[in-house]
């Protein structure tokens, strides 16, 4: 696996250049996006100094109250923060990981916890964002909730999120980072963090070590 090592403070200042501004509409003719900065060739960033999981409690798409830290203590954890109507880094990021999922042992599968925070809480709602993920894997839990809140929770991960906007031409254009975080389920600490460049393979490599919190 590729892999490097960084101080958490320094990894802090690059991952929150890596923004990614896709725009969708109904009055668009192709989607529009933008990814202004790359933290690097690496796949996984093994960090030296792990985030805090983020106090996050949020709407699943069940409509049901999800505390985050409580729900996934223990558990290895994968957090991306994105939205439903992202034209590709977002798809395509789920779908690697659903994919490479798969290539786990039941076990492993049902230990593994996949969790999607949109980045677009206004369109996306527990419903909308049932809708999706139910076409990429079922099991993936979708959290919606205040903007603010999400906005907050991803920072402390490095994270950057800019509310939607829309562009001159109508269409809605949604800037956030695109990095996947591993949490331990030794520790509850996020001690691993992909980027998009991150390929099925990848995930594929990695998932048995993250699922039973080692570096991969």
């Amino acid at each position: 696996m590729r892999k490097k090592t960084f101080a958490a403070a320094a990894l802090l200042a690059a991952a929150s250049l890596t923004l990614t501004a896709c725009g969708s509409g109904a009055d668009s003719d192709a989607p529009v996006t933008v990814v202004s900065e790359d933290t690097g060739q690496q796949a996984a960033t093994v960090l030296d100094k792990p985030f805090e999981k983020p106090d996050l409690v949020l709407t699943d798409t069940q409509g049901k109250e999800y505390d985050l830290r409580e729900r996934t203590a223990g558990k290895p954890t994968l957090i991306y923060f994105g939205y439903t109507h992202c034209p590709d880094v977002c798809p395509l990021t789920m779908n690697n990981v659903a994919v490479a999922k798969k290539q786990l042992s039941q076990a492993e599968q049902d230990k593994l916890q996949i969790v999607f925070v949109t980045t677009d809480p206004e369109r996306d709602t527990p419903a909308a964002l049932g809708k999706w993920l139910k076409g990429i894997d079922p099991q993936i839990v979708g959290l919606t909730g205040e903007f603010d809140t999400i906005q907050a929770g991803a920072r402390t991960l490095g994270i950057s999120i800019d509310p939607p906007t829309k562009d001159k031409d109508g269409k809605v254009v949604s800037t956030h980072g695109t990095q996947v975080v591993a949490f331990s389920p030794k520790s509850d600490a996020g001690y691993v963090l992909y980027g998009e460049d991150a390929t099925v393979e990848d995930y594929t490599k990695d998932l048995p070590k993250l699922v039973k919190g080692e570096n991969p």
